[in-house]
């Protein structure tokens, strides 16, 4: 077997498509400059995506509820259940909210709220189902790992016995918030009652086993070691391996940001521009079996999101139209942006845009 020690032969096996294990990442993360790894990266892009094709989608971040009692140390948005500033969104209340992304032309909703502690399966599955009667051309990826996880325990049933109700009533996906960073000793110092990183990994495995969409998400900039980082990505990896073996549904995605410390417990400063770009370049070069990486406009603002389609991104992921965390923790970038500016956006990176579904199946192409 051939060994590569240099990091131009890293650089060049991975930017191929060759798979690199944790001491390789771990090298050419040292070693590599960002130019080095931005272009690295951008040639594995072009590889994957040869046409000059940037998707996009159209959909809504809707907040249902902010009460949580998880305490994580990095969150501005959540509320503790006897806050007089915790909510909890009516059907009606959300009903509007899906039809004022329909006047946008927009085919998705991201549902996500805090960790209740009073919510049963059946306020989950009631939701669902008025959502998809009233709804039923509007994609409904709800949740996350930690909250489906609070749902089966105060249901007292298996996980992939409330995934399958959530999946019946109408769920579509379960989005991949709360992955943070995917080993225990960040995990345990950050928000030490969110689960294991292998609970996380176990609630996206028997997702995509029951058939719904799944995404996988990467926050950085905590302290972390870089060895963490790293193994966040040979994580996401390996059931990515696993899934597609399994039953073909692996994750569509991955997208990652650096965290943002305004108005939270932790506090502490945010990652530089150049860090959030290497991190793409470096996760687009390690995860040989993701199709699709995302660029984060709303928490590195629509600049940074566009250097970072010549990093390694091909997606620039969507408008949001309401967005309510990471603005609560001072991302100053704004909670939306029109179809126009981010066609705008990837046009200047030299793109074309394309409008997409939560599969990443091109609905429309632009010029």
């Amino acid at each position: 077997m051939r060994t590569f020690t240099t990091t131009g032969d890293l650089l060049e096996r991975a930017s191929a498509g060759e798979r690199l294990q944790l001491e390789e990442g771990l090298r050419l993360w040292e070693a590599a400059s960002t130019e080095a790894l931005c272009h690295a990266a951008d040639a594995m892009r072009a590889r994957r995506h040869p046409k000059g094709i940037v998707t996009y989608l159209v959909d809504r971040n809707i907040n249902y509820t902010n009460v949580c009692i998880i305490d994580c140390g990095f969150c501005a948005f959540y509320r503790k259940p006897t806050s007089p500033e915790g909510y909890l969104l009516t059907h009606e209340q959300i009903g509007r909210k899906v039809e004022e992304l329909q006047a946008w032309g927009g085919t998705r909703i991201l549902l996500q709220g805090g960790v209740h502690p009073y919510l049963k399966l059946d306020y989950y599955t009631g939701l669902l189902a008025y959502l998809k009667e009233h709804y039923p051309a509007i994609q409904v990826d709800g949740f996350s790992p930690v909250e489906v996880w609070n749902i089966a325990r105060i249901a007292k049933m298996p996980l992939a016995d409330v995934l399958h109700e959530l999946r019946l009533a109408g769920l579509d996906g379960l989005p991949g918030g709360g992955a943070e960073i995917l080993d225990n000793r960040t995990r345990n110092k950050i928000a030490p009652h969110k689960g294991t990183w292998e609970s996380w990994i176990e609630a996206e495995r028997l997702a995509q086993r029951e058939g719904l969409t799944t995404s996988a998400t990467m926050v950085f900039g905590f302290g972390e070691e870089l060895e963490e980082r790293v193994l966040h990505l040979t994580r996401l990896r390996d059931l990515q391996d696993e899934s597609l073996a399994h039953n073909g549904n692996g994750f569509t995605s991955f997208i990652c940001w650096s965290y943002q410390p305004d108005h939270t417990a932790m506090g502490g400063t945010r990652a530089p521009g150049e860090e959030y770009l290497r991190m793409v370049a470096f996760a687009r070069l390690m995860l040989d079996n993701f199709e699709n990486i995302s660029a984060s406009w709303p928490s590195q603002g629509a600049a940074l999101a566009r250097e970072a389609l010549r990093c390694g991104a091909n997606d620039f992921g969507s408008t949001m139209m309401e967005e309510n965390v990471v603005s609560a923790a001072g991302a100053d970038v704004g909670t939306c942006m029109t179809v126009k500016q981010i066609q705008a956006e990837i046009r200047a990176a030299g793109f074309r845009p394309a409008k997409r579904d939560s599969r990443y199946g091109v609905l429309e192409l632009f010029d």
